[in-house]
């Protein structure tokens, strides 16, 4: 009995723990996504700057500032612009409540990222991007992939 409640236990765990992809499963998915090249940016461009944003976290919650915005999920989307956590002021561009951005299914945070970089900031909005990927050759971040 004791084992059974522990295997349920670790399968509790298990399924709430966040999904961390690994390098090249983040460039298949996204690729299959059609954001290589969207808006004119690159691959190399998301995969550098999800990484540096979350360490491709999909669940990744980043902390709350003093006007209760925080940002969510594997692109680190800003609940102050792009989604609505109900704590602070938000322009909820995307239309989608912060929680669409912390599960393991990426594509709401896909589709808010594309909805991102139409904006005149493009990957400007993302600060890290800006900071580690910005006019670098990126050809690491897609390298040994199969794509």
């Amino acid at each position: 009995m004791k084992a059974l409640v522990l295997t349920l236990l670790f399968i509790l765990v298990a399924a709430n723990e966040a999904k961390v992809y690994s390098k090249c499963e983040l460039a298949s998915r996204l690729k299959q996504s059609g954001i290589d090249g969207y808006y004119g940016f690159s691959l190399g461009d998301w995969i550098c700057m999800a990484y540096y944003q979350s360490r491709y976290n999909s669940r990744f919650l980043g902390p709350q500032t003093s006007d209760g915005n925080r940002e969510y999920g594997i692109f680190q989307i800003s609940s102050r612009w792009w989604c609505n956590n109900y704590q602070g002021p938000t322009a909820n561009g995307c239309n989608r409540p912060c929680s669409a951005f912390l599960t393991d299914n990426i594509a709401a945070d896909i589709a808010c990222a594309k909805r991102i970089v139409r904006d005149p900031a493009g990957m400007n909005a993302w600060a890290a991007w800006k900071k580690y990927c910005k006019g670098k050759n990126l050809s690491q971040w897609t390298s040994g992939c199969r794509l």
